[in-house]
């Protein structure tokens, strides 16, 4: 009697900030796993998606943008990008049509070291010409020559079926690494600081998100309802006056916002809390970015 294989690998996501990163992940997990917004440095943390059949599990892995580091949390960041490379059995390089194929050679050159097959997808193909887009392709062609190259419109989802077709064929065989009921390797409290860290991306602008971080204090269910507390992190008094904005008016907005989301993420009704606290350099201080999280002294 015949016995079906079961293939199971983690396809990991690489590649410069706001290519399309986190959009692809989404839509290749079927599910709103991570966030997205048009600011560079929206992922922190490296996020799994997984995705579950009968004989299949494919383990996605979003990481943040390729950056050259300014502080230890993009330290941190940049360390998730390159374990990434270690440990991928399928590598999804993804680029764009807007940014300089250039842009970071030296990260290029470890994405060519790799061992593992390596999928180039040339994201925002709706924004340039035939002609340009087989003229980038040469490009990176030339750039990666063993990489099989996928242009590719996250947004519209065009070419994105092709891509799934490839990396199920691509697939090592190998047993399930997750329980199969498994959708991420992150609790619930993670989403709920990415959906409010995702508002505070979209509503603030300057350095206010990037000086942001949230922590859950107290998540609580019941039946059909979770009262949630978190406190969001700032590094200055200045910030915390804007964050609250005028008689805490711009919190509450990114407060009601937050908690549409919450309510459609979780299926529940949400009883939201949020109080502001100022932790002075905290992205460069070890054990407040341990405290939240991050990987230190990984690179």
């Amino acid at each position: 009697m015949m016995v079906n294989k079961h293939k199971s690998g983690f396809v990991n996501i690489i590649g410069n900030p706001n290519v399309g990163k986190s959009t692809l992940m989404n839509r290749l997990v079927g599910e709103r796993i991570s966030i997205i917004t048009s600011k560079s440095q929206t992922t922190r943390h490296r996020i799994l998606g997984i995705v579950n059949t009968d004989d299949m599990q494919i383990v996605y892995s979003d990481t943040p943008g390729v950056l050259q580091p300014n502080d230890k949390l993009q330290q941190s960041m940049l360390s998730y990008s390159q374990s990434a490379l270690n440990d991928a059995d399928i590598l999804l390089y993804v680029t764009d049509t807007v940014e300089k194929f250039t842009k970071n050679e030296v990260f290029l050159q470890k994405v060519r070291q790799t061992k593992c097959p390596v999928l180039l997808l040339i994201n925002k193909i709706d924004l340039i010409d035939q002609l340009a887009l087989e003229r980038l392709v040469e490009q990176w062609h030339e750039l990666l020559p063993d990489a099989e190259i996928i242009p590719i419109a996250a947004l519209s989802k065009f070419n994105i079926e092709p891509v799934k077709k490839r990396i199920i064929e691509l697939l090592p065989d190998s047993p399930p690494y997750f329980e199969k009921d498994a959708m991420t390797d992150r609790p619930a409290r993670f989403f709920v600081t990415e959906i409010i860290r995702e508002k505070i991306l979209l509503y603030y602008q300057k350095e206010i998100p990037y000086a942001t971080e949230v922590v859950v204090e107290m998540f609580q269910e019941a039946a059909g309802k979770i009262h949630i507390k978190v406190v969001i992190i700032v590094e200055r008094d200045t910030q915390k006056g804007i964050l609250i904005g005028h008689q805490g008016q711009t919190l509450k907005k990114v407060g009601t916002m937050a908690r549409k989301d919450l309510e459609l993420f979780f299926e529940k009704k949400i009883f939201l809390e949020m109080f502001v606290k100022v932790e002075k350099d905290w992205r460069n201080r070890d054990n407040m970015l341990k405290a939240f999280g991050y990987q230190i002294g990984e690179l």
